[in-house]
């Protein structure tokens, strides 16, 4: 909590100067591992092994996800202020996962410099860890500075849209999609007025060839595609995610919203867009012009990056109009960006619980259904194993459940494949995982979240006016409007728009497969088809 309201930069000089610092990131990781031995892999195959604290001191921590924390670090040679995201081997459990982050390192060395691009310096490897290090973007998040601002306008929302949009054209000229566009991804490089705005994580992107498509859901429920829940996609799904942000900018609520994700899903297949609420009367038929176009439901109608750029209200920014939209739209804005803060606290919390249970608990069981051992489970033997953990489902939602998932088409799921179903059907079953994290909040164990246990919640995630915070959260959450948070109104708040893959790839991969089953189910994959 101490150091919640100084930059990074300012701490990173003062532990600079007393030269003693060392900041050792390998105890940190030996702690977490319990001591346990495994077996070494080589993530980055191109790559000799060396000690990241050779070069770079690693000083406090900035961010976390499922994989990996991110720290400040301070080059040893020059003294420049750098972002290192350490991402731990443990943790990495599958070829599946090694390949993300292989993948991710391939792509954004792939990538040419780009002023709205974060640079990655180095992406070097130990017996514990991947680090790679980029340029620090210490700016704060999209958000944040807009609701900052006193004066926002179409003009300033135009502005974002641009640098997006260069984001995304960069991208598909060079054969990637990102496939996770959201303003979280967004970073702003400094405090100046002017900093440039920056795309900072590339976890989800892949490469493509013209006319390739691809099947797995990923990305964040609010900003989906619909060719994406009908598992047949390609580089357009980014166009799409940009236009949900375009909309979000515009009104400061997403254009598909639901009480859950199904109905969220549900919502972006029927693809209707509502242009009567405040403040869209008063927006420019050039700016909605836009919106439809980057949100129609056929991707080969959809415009690309290239015409996006090329529209009248991108090419005549300057002369969009510079009307304030209002305190309605910050204040929508600034609800969107505390929501995100307080789901990424209730996540790590998550994320500790799945890591920890899940590995040895998981592997004993495939070992138990793979009666054959030949290292993936078929139908019948994904039956029998659901029986013995006395799971519900019906063989026609098995069969579905696999179709959803197999990857390779031939009715049979590996390790990986199968760690995605069994998170998802064991933690989604209870809501275990939800509890775990409500708990960790709720302090004195009364069950409800006080406003004073939020705040001290946030206060130890480093916002700077925690009382505000807590406040316009409660504001949001507490739906019955007695002064405190249940578990209910939590764990409705968890269900609508979150990023799981935040707390656990697998056991996010396994909500959208099982989403897509309930989508193919109701028959809503043929919504918008009408």
């Amino acid at each position: 909590m101490g150091n919640c309201c100084r930059s990074p930069a300012a701490v990173a000089r003062e532990d600079v100067k007393s030269s003693n610092y060392s900041g050792n990131i390998h105890g940190r990781k030996d702690k977490s591992a319990g001591g346990n031995k495994q077996k070494q892999i080589n993530v980055l195959t191109d790559k000799k092994k060396e000690n990241v604290e050779e070069k770079y001191i690693i000083d406090r921590e900035l961010g976390r996800g499922e994989f990996g924390v991110t720290y400040l670090c301070i080059d040893r040679n020059n003294r420049d202020l750098l972002a290192c995201k350490s991402i731990s081997k443990r943790k990495l459990r599958t070829a599946v996962d090694v390949e993300d982050v292989r993948r991710e390192v391939a792509i954004m060395k792939h990538l040419p410099r780009d002023s709205s691009i974060v640079s990655l310096k180095e992406a070097c490897e130990d017996d514990s860890a991947v680090h790679l290090v980029m340029e620090l973007c210490e700016g704060g998040e999209l958000f944040d500075r807009i609701v900052a601002r006193g004066h926002y306008t179409e003009r300033a929302a135009a502005a974002v849209t641009r640098t997006i949009m260069e984001v995304v054209q960069l991208c598909h000229k060079h054969g990637v999609i990102h496939r996770d566009l959201k303003p979280e991804n967004f970073l702003y490089a400094n405090k100046k007025e002017n900093s440039p705005l920056k795309a900072i994580d590339f976890g989800l992107s892949i490469f493509f060839k013209p006319g390739e498509k691809f099947s797995e859901i990923v990305g964040s429920p609010y900003y989906m595609a619909p060719e994406v829940l009908k598992r047949n996609y390609g580089p357009e799904i980014d166009i799409w995610s940009a236009g949900v942000i375009l909309y979000i900018l515009l009104c400061g609520v997403p254009p598909f919203w639901a009480e859950s994700e199904q109905g969220v899903a549900q919502a972006i297949l029927r693809g209707a867009i509502d242009f009567k609420r405040e403040p869209w009367p008063s927006i420019s038929d050039s700016a909605k012009n836009l919106v439809r176009q980057m949100l129609d439901p056929d991707p080969k109608l959809r415009l690309t990056a290239k015409q996006v750029l090329e529209h009248p209200w991108l090419q005549n920014a300057k002369k969009a109009p510079n009307v304030p939209l209002g305190d309605m739209v910050k204040s929508r804005l600034k609800q969107f960006a505390l929501m995100n803060r307080f789901k990424r606290k209730a996540l790590r919390v998550i994320a500790d619980f799945l890591s920890n249970e899940e590995v040895e608990d998981l592997k004993e069981m495939f070992s138990k259904i793979d009666t054959d051992n030949d290292g993936i489970v078929s139908v019948e033997e994904l039956k029998a194993g659901l029986q013995k953990v006395n799971s519900q489902l019906a063989d026609s939602e098995i069969k579905m459940l696999i179709e959803a998932i197999d990857t390779n088409g031939k009715g049979t799921l590996d390790y990986g494949e199968f760690i995605a179903i069994s998170l998802h059907l064991q933690r989604m079953a209870n809501d275990e995982h939800l509890h775990r994290a409500f708990s960790s909040f709720d302090k004195d164990g009364n069950g409800y979240i006080e406003p004073d246990e939020l705040r001290d919640a946030l206060m130890e995630d480093g916002s700077d006016d925690c009382t505000t915070v807590a406040n316009d959260i409660f504001q949001e959450v507490d739906t019955d409007k007695d002064g405190r948070i249940s578990y209910d109104e939590f764990a409705a708040m968890m269900k609508t728009g979150t990023d799981w893959r935040k707390a656990s790839r697998h056991y996010s991969r396994g909500r959208f497969n099982s989403l897509s089953v309930k989508l193919m189910k109701d028959g809503s994959l043929n919504l918008g088809n009408e």
